[in-house]
């Protein structure tokens, strides 16, 4: 027994060895899906390749670096981008047509043109969301490359505009044509079991809070984490299948279903803690949002809904139940009808019917921040380009086009620094392994087969790169600019000092991208904060006074702004709470504003209640909560002898009304420091 101890202390230390290296492996191994999109982009930029030397093509790199552009792991994905990718191009090459036109013999005019359009294109980007932002800033950089790109030969311009039409399309063709022979994995299939879990995260939070209370505006913030990000994959999903618009439909649906279910929960559980004696109508409200959490199915959600419109139609009727109770039923039914579609647009996405709605999800966007990217862009653009030119640098206009292009790639993502960090790594990364690959292993040879295979392990590491978010930067810059700067040809090149240069160019350009955007008109996350709150402050001033718009689509644009505001906080754990409890505040208000009016807008014709309208309309444009609590019991009573359709709608506008007499009440001080109302 004492030498088996022995021998087993002994081999004790190995199994934390082994699960270290397990560990290391698990984590720094490529899984075999990805493998399997390497082993894709690799193939579909090796057969544009092929074919853009077939035809014949100027500039054949370029059709693989247009795979290599729409590389994504997900067909939607890819479809999406090639899709803007293609319209992007288009506009490019009209609008470098017509600039050479104009300014063919004025460089100065040609390059001041380039960086106003190139701005514009920035700025109206980043008012755009995913593919569609993409779109908008590639158009800008294509005249970069058209344009610029035939600096010296103006005659030149139709020819190269309609050479790189036909690459970016032999790309998308190629592309598309790979992700559906080799089975490239479906969008809507992967975004469904992320649906799943942001409902089952959603019920996970409306069952605490209605155990333990309001969860508070930190909570909050984390489940609208988990829901936003899948907006992206949502929007993809429409060109993959026949009825990919309706798949598409319902998960806008079901996001926007949560983002309301997490919205509604809150309400309900802070209405009912204000009562001091809960009646059977409230106590059933709660059995049956507790129902909601435990993921009934559609009939029973059926059933609770009309039960619920039962309740709140007998509460208005009744015409003296308490405000909160009025709430409570109300939020109850809102939280069922979320549930409703929230359920009806995940069972879209997987069958393909069509859903029950089509959600519109916006995108916040400031335009201090918007205007500051395109700026910095341009100026960033304009001083190098000048630099260039007084230094009278051969190759200037290649350099120029990459740091068009990498500035316009910079200003669409969330941390500029980061991605010009990426950029830097990426581009040395890619002029080193150009060179190697170019003088050290084909070195002469002039066969596409070694071609093909020398290119491979550098397609390999970029696409493993590219799927881990840390490291996308690096890889989606080496994937792209190691064709560029390897300039497969027929015959090949092998022009060292030419080479030389345009690495040396190319890493320049990602050195100059690196300072430009910390020095140049840089966004601190503090700037953010305040730009976020202007905002909402400008949303809310207009929702007061009832030009909020649609409560839906304003319930998601304030989620989208909550997410990123979320993103910005810094400081203290004190200090981000504060700030996010504000947000919250802000956006709790603005809704109810918006949706109370459109209520009372329904409610006008009904004669009886317009003296009531009148008053809670007054108490919202002056941000009054006593006047708004008592413009609801007026309305409340009002409609009381009325038809059972007036009445609910009644009960939806009182609610609101009440949300936002205590939302006022409740950050009275804070809300006094905007001068939107007289709080």
């Amino acid at each position: 027994m004492a030498e088996a101890s022995v021998a087993a202390g002994k081999n004790q230390p190995a199994a934390p060895l082994t699960d270290r290296l397990v560990g290391f492996l698990d984590a720094w191994v490529p899984k075999p899906a990805a493998w399997a999109y390497a082993l894709r982009i690799w193939i579909a930029m090796m057969l544009a390749l092929a074919a853009a030397f077939w035809l014949q093509l100027d500039s054949a790199s370029s059709a693989a670096t247009c795979v290599a552009i729409l590389a994504q792991p997900k067909r939607g994905q890819a479809l999406s981008k090639a899709v803007y990718r293609l319209l992007g191009t288009l506009i490019g090459a009209a609008v470098s047509i017509v600039f050479m036109a104009a300014f063919g013999q004025d460089r100065v005019l040609l390059l001041v043109s380039f960086t106003v359009w190139m701005g514009l294109c920035v700025f109206t980007a980043q008012y755009l969301q995913d593919t569609r932002a993409y779109g908008a800033m590639l158009s800008g950089y294509t005249v970069a490359i058209i344009a610029l790109g035939q600096i010296d030969e103006p005659q030149g311009t139709f020819d190269a505009a309609v050479s790189r039409v036909a690459v970016i399309v032999l790309g998308i063709l190629v592309i598309t044509f790979i992700n559906d022979a080799l089975a490239s994995p479906s969008t809507w299939r992967a975004l469904l079991p992320q649906l799943g879990k942001a409902w089952d995260d959603t019920r996970a939070y409306a069952r605490e809070t209605l155990d333990k209370g309001d969860l508070g505006a930190s909570r909050t913030a984390a489940l609208i984490r988990t829901i936003a990000p899948m907006r992206a994959d949502a929007n993809a999903i429409a060109g993959e299948l026949d009825d990919g618009p309706w798949r598409a439909a319902g998960a806008r649906s079901c996001i926007a279903a949560l983002y309301v279910l997490a919205a509604a929960i809150r309400a309900v559980a802070a209405a009912a803690a204000c009562l001091r004696m809960r009646s059977p109508a409230v106590e059933e409200a709660l059995r049956i949002c507790s129902r909601v959490a435990d993921d009934p199915d559609p009939e029973t959600l059926e059933r609770d809904d009309e039960r619920l419109r039962d309740l709140v139609d007998a509460a208005i009727r009744d015409g003296n139940r308490p405000l909160d109770e009025v709430v409570v039923l109300q939020r109850a039914l809102d939280v069922v009808c979320a549930a409703t579609f929230a359920q009806d647009g995940m069972r879209a996405v997987a069958d393909g019917h069509r859903p029950l709605r089509d959600a519109n999800l916006p995108t916040h966007r400031d335009f201090p921040v918007a205007l500051r990217g395109a700026l910095r862009v341009a100026i960033g653009f304009a001083v190098t380009a000048a630099t260039f030119v007084a230094l009278g640098l051969p190759q200037a206009s290649f350099a120029l086009v990459q740091v068009a292009a990498t500035a316009a790639l910079s200003s669409v993502t969330p941390d500029p620094k980061k991605f010009a960090n990426g950029v830097v790594i990426g581009m040395s990364l890619a002029a080193t392994f150009a060179g190697i690959a170019r003088f050290a292993f084909l070195d002469g040879v002039q066969g596409f087969p070694m071609l093909a295979i020398v290119m491979a392990p550098v397609i390999f590491l970029g696409c493993f790169l590219s799927l881990n978010q840390k490291t996308f930067g690096i890889g989606f810059i080496l994937i792209v600019f190691f064709p560029v700067l390897l300039g497969p040809s027929n015959p090949q090149s092998y022009d060292a000092q030419t080479f030389l240069l345009n690495g040396f160019l190319v890493v320049a350009a990602a050195i100059i991208l690196s300072i430009v955007v910390r020095v140049l008109l840089p966004v601190t996350p503090a700037q953010q904060r305040v730009y976020a709150l202007e905002s909402a402050q400008r949303a809310l001033a207009d929702a007061l006074v009832g030009e909020g718009g649609d409560a839906t689509t304003r319930t998601s644009l304030n989620a989208d702004r909550l997410f990123q505001f979320a993103g910005y906080s810094s400081g203290s754990g004190a200090v981000r709470r504060a700030s996010l409890s504000h947000a919250f505040a802000l956006a709790r208000l603005e809704a109810a504003a918006a949706r109370a009016h459109a209520e009372l807008r329904r409610l006008w014709p009904v004669e009886s209640l317009r003296g009531a309208i009148q008053r809670a309309r007054a108490g919202l444009a002056c941000g009054d909560d006593r006047a708004l609590e008592t413009g609801a019991r007026d309305l409340i009573r009002a409609a009381s002898r009325q038809d059972r359709t007036v009445r609910l709608s009644t009960a939806r506008a009182a609610s609101d009304l009440v949300t936002a007499a205590r939302t006022i009440a409740r950050h009275r001080q804070f809300l006094r420091r905007l001068d939107v109302a007289l709080f």
